[in-house]
Protein backbone atom coordinates (compact mmCIF):
# COMPACT_ATOMS: atom_id res chain seq x y z
CA UNK A 1 0.00 0.00 0.00
CA UNK A 2 1.46 3.33 -1.04
CA UNK A 3 0.97 6.57 0.90
CA UNK A 4 -2.00 8.94 -1.49
CA UNK A 5 -0.52 12.17 -2.05
CA UNK A 6 -3.10 14.81 -3.62
CA UNK A 7 -0.47 17.48 -4.32
CA UNK A 8 2.91 16.72 -6.25
CA UNK A 9 5.88 15.33 -5.00
CA UNK A 10 8.85 17.76 -4.46
CA UNK A 11 11.68 17.57 -7.07
CA UNK A 12 13.64 14.62 -6.75
CA UNK A 13 10.84 12.53 -5.22
CA UNK A 14 8.91 9.71 -7.37
CA UNK A 15 5.88 8.37 -6.04
CA UNK A 16 6.80 5.17 -7.94
CA UNK A 17 9.64 5.22 -5.76
CA UNK A 18 7.77 4.23 -2.65
CA UNK A 19 7.96 0.59 -1.76
CA UNK A 20 5.63 0.03 1.57
CA UNK A 21 3.87 1.96 4.01
CA UNK A 22 6.83 2.66 6.07
CA UNK A 23 8.75 4.32 3.35
CA UNK A 24 5.75 6.14 2.38
CA UNK A 25 5.06 7.47 6.06
CA UNK A 26 8.57 8.77 6.28
CA UNK A 27 8.46 9.83 2.84
CA UNK A 28 5.59 12.25 3.58
CA UNK A 29 8.21 13.93 6.77
CA UNK A 30 10.19 14.28 4.24
CA UNK A 31 8.25 15.90 2.10
CA UNK A 32 7.28 18.18 4.40
CA UNK A 33 10.75 19.26 5.17
CA UNK A 34 10.98 20.42 2.02
CA UNK A 35 8.60 22.82 1.55
CA UNK A 36 8.64 23.84 5.35
CA UNK A 37 9.67 27.38 6.48
CA UNK A 38 9.64 26.10 10.19
CA UNK A 39 8.96 22.57 11.23
CA UNK A 40 8.17 21.24 14.55
CA UNK A 41 7.92 17.94 15.39
CA UNK A 42 6.74 16.00 18.71
CA UNK A 43 6.22 12.39 19.63
CA UNK A 44 4.58 10.25 22.40
CA UNK A 45 4.99 6.44 22.96
CA UNK A 46 1.49 5.46 23.63
CA UNK A 47 1.20 2.09 26.34
CA UNK A 48 -1.95 0.85 23.66
CA UNK A 49 -2.11 -0.63 19.74
CA UNK A 50 -1.68 1.40 16.99
CA UNK A 51 -5.45 0.67 15.61
CA UNK A 52 -6.59 1.84 18.69
CA UNK A 53 -4.29 5.09 18.86
CA UNK A 54 -5.65 5.41 14.53
CA UNK A 55 -9.05 4.84 15.85
CA UNK A 56 -8.19 8.47 17.83
CA UNK A 57 -6.40 10.81 15.86
CA UNK A 58 -8.40 9.41 12.29
CA UNK A 59 -11.56 10.63 14.18
CA UNK A 60 -12.34 13.89 13.10
CA UNK A 61 -15.42 14.43 13.74
CA UNK A 62 -14.63 13.95 17.40
CA UNK A 63 -11.40 15.90 17.51
CA UNK A 64 -13.73 18.17 19.52
CA UNK A 65 -14.54 15.46 22.53
CA UNK A 66 -10.51 14.01 22.47
CA UNK A 67 -8.82 17.05 22.45
CA UNK A 68 -9.61 20.19 24.96
CA UNK A 69 -7.98 22.73 23.03
CA UNK A 70 -10.56 21.72 19.80
CA UNK A 71 -13.84 23.44 21.03
CA UNK A 72 -15.87 21.98 17.44
CA UNK A 73 -15.54 20.38 13.78
CA UNK A 74 -17.86 20.80 11.13
CA UNK A 75 -17.19 18.39 8.69
CA UNK A 76 -17.49 19.67 4.97
CA UNK A 77 -17.58 16.74 3.02
CA UNK A 78 -19.14 13.93 4.94
CA UNK A 79 -18.33 11.38 7.64
CA UNK A 80 -15.45 9.39 5.32
CA UNK A 81 -11.82 10.24 6.23
CA UNK A 82 -9.83 10.12 3.14
CA UNK A 83 -7.79 12.56 0.50
CA UNK A 84 -10.11 15.32 0.02
CA UNK A 85 -11.70 15.25 3.18
CA UNK A 86 -12.19 19.10 4.62
CA UNK A 87 -13.13 20.50 7.81
CA UNK A 88 -13.98 23.55 9.78
CA UNK A 89 -11.94 23.14 12.62
CA UNK A 90 -12.05 25.90 15.82
CA UNK A 91 -9.38 25.37 18.51
CA UNK A 92 -8.94 27.67 21.66
CA UNK A 93 -5.19 29.52 21.44
CA UNK A 94 -4.07 31.79 23.83
CA UNK A 95 -7.41 31.81 25.04
CA UNK A 96 -9.41 32.71 21.84
CA UNK A 97 -11.36 30.79 19.71
CA UNK A 98 -10.04 30.70 15.74
CA UNK A 99 -11.13 28.78 12.62
CA UNK A 100 -9.39 27.30 9.96
CA UNK A 101 -10.30 25.17 7.51
CA UNK A 102 -8.59 21.84 6.84
CA UNK A 103 -8.03 19.37 3.97
CA UNK A 104 -6.41 16.18 4.14
CA UNK A 105 -4.18 15.63 1.55
CA UNK A 106 -2.54 12.09 2.33
CA UNK A 107 -4.40 9.08 3.50
CA UNK A 108 -1.91 6.09 4.38
CA UNK A 109 -4.54 3.85 7.71
CA UNK A 110 -3.52 3.07 10.12
CA UNK A 111 -0.11 4.43 9.57
CA UNK A 112 -0.58 8.24 8.54
CA UNK A 113 -2.23 11.21 7.26
CA UNK A 114 -1.68 14.47 6.01
CA UNK A 115 -3.30 17.72 7.04
CA UNK A 116 -3.14 20.91 5.11
CA UNK A 117 -4.59 24.50 5.78
CA UNK A 118 -3.96 28.25 5.09
CA UNK A 119 -4.16 30.78 8.27
CA UNK A 120 -2.79 34.21 8.74
CA UNK A 121 -0.82 34.28 5.32
CA UNK A 122 0.90 30.89 5.60
CA UNK A 123 0.61 27.24 4.51
CA UNK A 124 0.32 24.75 7.28
CA UNK A 125 1.28 21.27 6.48
CA UNK A 126 0.62 18.13 9.85
CA UNK A 127 1.74 14.89 9.53
CA UNK A 128 0.45 12.74 11.70
CA UNK A 129 1.71 9.11 11.99
CA UNK A 130 1.41 6.17 14.62
CA UNK A 131 4.29 3.65 14.39
CA UNK A 132 3.81 0.28 16.32
CA UNK A 133 6.39 -0.32 19.11
CA UNK A 134 8.16 -3.67 19.60
CA UNK A 135 5.72 -4.37 22.61
CA UNK A 136 2.41 -3.36 21.13
CA UNK A 137 2.50 0.50 22.10
CA UNK A 138 2.39 3.26 19.42
CA UNK A 139 4.96 5.78 18.99
CA UNK A 140 2.21 8.35 17.92
CA UNK A 141 4.34 11.40 15.53
CA UNK A 142 3.26 15.49 14.98
CA UNK A 143 4.73 16.90 12.37
CA UNK A 144 3.50 20.62 11.74
CA UNK A 145 5.42 22.92 8.99
CA UNK A 146 4.63 26.13 8.25
CA UNK A 147 5.44 28.20 5.00
CA UNK A 148 4.94 32.05 4.96
CA UNK A 149 3.12 32.83 1.84
CA UNK A 150 2.22 36.47 1.95
CA UNK A 151 3.95 39.49 2.18
CA UNK A 152 3.23 40.18 5.48
CA UNK A 153 3.79 36.52 7.07
CA UNK A 154 7.03 36.43 5.39
CA UNK A 155 8.06 39.82 7.13
CA UNK A 156 6.57 38.47 10.39
CA UNK A 157 8.03 34.73 10.31
CA UNK A 158 10.88 35.65 12.59
CA UNK A 159 8.61 36.49 15.06
CA UNK A 160 6.35 33.68 14.17
CA UNK A 161 9.36 31.45 15.54
CA UNK A 162 9.83 32.38 18.88
CA UNK A 163 6.15 31.10 19.14
CA UNK A 164 7.50 27.82 18.38
CA UNK A 165 7.87 27.23 22.58
CA UNK A 166 3.83 27.58 22.65
CA UNK A 167 3.36 25.67 19.56
CA UNK A 168 5.16 22.81 20.70
CA UNK A 169 3.05 22.75 24.40
CA UNK A 170 -0.01 22.99 22.69
CA UNK A 171 0.50 19.72 20.41
CA UNK A 172 2.41 18.09 23.93
CA UNK A 173 -1.08 18.83 25.35
CA UNK A 174 -2.59 17.46 21.80
CA UNK A 175 -0.97 14.02 22.24
CA UNK A 176 -1.43 13.90 25.75
CA UNK A 177 -5.33 14.26 25.17
CA UNK A 178 -4.85 11.40 22.31
CA UNK A 179 -2.81 9.34 24.84
CA UNK A 180 -6.17 9.34 27.46
CA UNK A 181 -8.44 9.00 24.91
CA UNK A 182 -6.37 5.73 23.64
CA UNK A 183 -6.30 3.97 26.80
CA UNK A 184 -10.28 4.65 28.20
CA UNK A 185 -9.33 7.71 30.17
CA UNK A 186 -6.19 7.00 31.96
CA UNK A 187 -2.69 8.31 31.52
CA UNK A 188 -1.02 5.78 29.03
CA UNK A 189 2.29 7.38 28.29
CA UNK A 190 5.62 5.81 29.30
Amino acid sequence: MHLRLKHDVPRGLHVEDWVGVGDAAALAVTYIVFMAGSCLVVSRRIAAPPQRVWDVVSNIAGAADTIESVASVELLTGQTIGVGTRWNETRVVFGRQHTETLEVTAFDPPTCYVVEGDSCGAHFTSTIRCAPEDDGATMLTMTMASEPRTMMAKLLNPLARLATRSMRKMLDQDLDDIARASSGGTDSTD
